[in-house]
């Protein structure tokens, strides 16, 4: 699953870079937790939070249905 969700966040990225921002995969766990760190203007921004969920983790849920949380750590 661990591929699935890179390629998932390969689309992700160019909208995140656009304002300066990124996201690396930390953990993916066999329960469905997807662990990633987000970098750039995204790490201190305080929208973040919000890009996580209504971003990263719904375009994951829609892609890959084993995902039951995207978490930053």
């Amino acid at each position: 699953m661990k591929e699935k969700v890179e390629e998932v966040l390969g689309k992700v990225r160019p909208f995140l870079q656009r304002d300066g921002g990124d996201v690396e995969l930390v953990d993916v766990s066999d329960s469905g937790v997807v662990k990633v760190r987000l970098k750039g203007a995204c790490s201190g921004c305080p929208g973040a939070k919000i890009t996580l969920k209504q971003g990263v983790e719904r375009m994951l849920k829609q892609e890959i249905p084993e995902v039951k949380e995207v978490v930053a750590v």
